[in-house]
């Protein structure tokens, strides 16, 4: 469809094609996915699409107006504030997902140091070489020199190098929990006493685990302190349309007083559309949104949340320990974590062909880099499932083993060149030009067909290009 339709189609064939149009997406349902959906059961999900009709059409741009929304608002944060141990002083917003969470700290920590300092400077925030993409945004955004501290063997962030690497423009220390490709915490303990030996605020990125680690806690289960009884965490953010199991997009940011979270907000006296302020990166934000994580949370409980920590858990452990057992296949690092990265330690099977084995028996397979390997997240959902995962993984690694080939067709030649190629700048030109293709007039549509992916079709275009290099 290039155009508006002249006359209005009937809703029940609008509805079966889209239907047909899901045809081609990843099976969630029958927990075949790894990443991008965090679904309880359908019972939950009906009752959470509930919720958040009830707040279809309503705006949280205005709290005034919809007072309601500012309800769930206030006490979504409360309710995230006291889970993280923080006091009465605890203050935040809902945002609209994992990435604005992290946008927000960046953005506010940048508006708070230039309040300090009168002088021009160029800010600058020390992270982990494995924080999330959303850290490279948020300082693309707002003009914040990112420096990236290594990781140690365990993939956790070098505490020392951080020490190392501030300086008199640092504004912001960053650590995760967990991290996003390995699935481990930093020592946010560790780095809590650096902020406050240098006088730095301190982020907490928890938007995977923000909502599970504390209940991992309760249950009695190992977990190093990252919240608010670390004096030098300034904020946190977590998600609650992932742990949380709220609908999406919703998240969460706390700072630890509104001597931080005043910088966040915006104002505007001057607008002829009146006087304007909003207190996070949107405008309109959907009142459904806010509604359903409110539900969620007072759906499930603590006694929920602790009973889907100790399913997650047992789920993860049994993959774990699974994947270990397969001769050729290793867990990175030491996770202890429903999120997890595994490589090969078998130089005759390479992860990303069997990545590719395992998209063949219907599995969707997240890749990562750096060390090359796959990836996983964990839900409860995946309880039913472990076993026939396990079994085809190991099919799959000895299909690979059994045949050398597999590493050089397909996704896995490419995965593999482009993690290897050392012309990242040139790698980074190529995908733009493809992205500005996808998101073309004539390139609105996904997927040409369902065997070919647009994500396939960016790596065949880079092997055109690089392959012969």
């Amino acid at each position: 469809m290039k155009t508006i339709p002249k006359r209005g189609l009937d809703h029940a064939e609008i509805l079966e094609q889209m239907q047909q149009y899901g045809g081609q997406d990843v099976n969630y349902h029958d927990a075949k996915t790894w990443s991008l959906v965090y679904h309880l059961d359908e019972k939950h999900t009906d009752f959470l699409k509930q919720a958040y009709t009830l707040y279809f059409s309503e705006n949280a741009l205005n709290p005034m107006a919809f007072k309601s929304l500012k309800r769930f608002e206030t006490e979504v944060i409360n309710m995230t504030a006291a889970m993280f141990h923080g006091d009465k002083k605890v203050v935040g917003t809902i945002t609209s997902g994992g990435t604005e969470s992290c946008l927000l700290p960046v953005l506010t920590y940048r508006d708070m140091a230039r309040a300090k300092r009168k002088l021009p400077f160029t800010p600058e925030m020390v992270v982990p070489e494995s924080v999330h993409v959303a850290w490279i945004k948020a300082a693309k955004y707002f003009g914040v020199k990112i420096i990236y501290a290594p990781l140690k063997s365990d993939f956790r962030v070098d505490v020392e190098a951080v020490r190392k690497l501030i300086n008199r423009r640092t504004i912001l220390l960053v650590g995760s929990a967990p991290s996003y490709p390995h699935g481990v915490i930093d020592p946010i303990a560790e780095l809590s006493l650096v902020a406050q030996q240098h006088n730095i605020p301190l982020h907490v990125d928890a938007c995977l685990g923000g909502f599970l680690l504390p209940f991992i806690e309760k249950n009695g289960g190992e977990v190093p302190q990252f919240d608010f009884r670390l004096p030098g965490v300034t904020s946190i953010s977590a998600d609650v349309h992932k742990y949380g199991f709220a609908a999406k997009g919703a998240s969460t940011v706390t700072y630890r007083s509104m001597k931080y979270m005043k910088h966040q907000f915006f104002v505007d006296e001057n607008w002829p559309g009146g006087v304007f302020a909003s207190p996070a990166l949107l405008g309109t934000r959907p009142g459904g949104a806010f509604a359903a994580a409110w539900a969620a949370m007072h759906a499930l409980g603590e006694d929920g949340y602790q009973e889907n920590a100790r399913q997650i858990m047992e789920v993860s452990a049994k993959l774990q320990n699974g994947i270990n057992a397969v001769d050729g296949l290793t867990v990175m690092g030491h996770p202890n974590m429903s999120v997890f990265g595994y490589n090969s330690t078998d130089d005759k099977v390479n992860i990303f062909a069997v990545g590719d084995q395992m998209e063949a028996k219907g599995w969707h397979i997240d890749r990562i880099q750096r060390p090359e390997g796959l990836h996983m997240m964990v839900v409860p959902g995946h309880a039913k499932i472990v076993d026939s995962f396990l079994a085809d993984l190991e099919a799959a690694v000895e299909a690979v083993r059994s045949n050398p080939d597999l590493a050089v067709e397909g996704s896995a030649a490419m995965y593999g060149m482009i993690a290897k190629l050392p012309f990242r700048g040139m790698i980074k030109k190529e995908v733009m030009t493809m992205m500005e293709e996808l998101y073309s007039p004539k390139g609105s549509m996904p997927m040409d067909g369902a065997d070919n992916p647009w994500s396939v079709r960016v790596m065949a275009k880079l092997m055109q290009r690089f392959g012969k290099r």
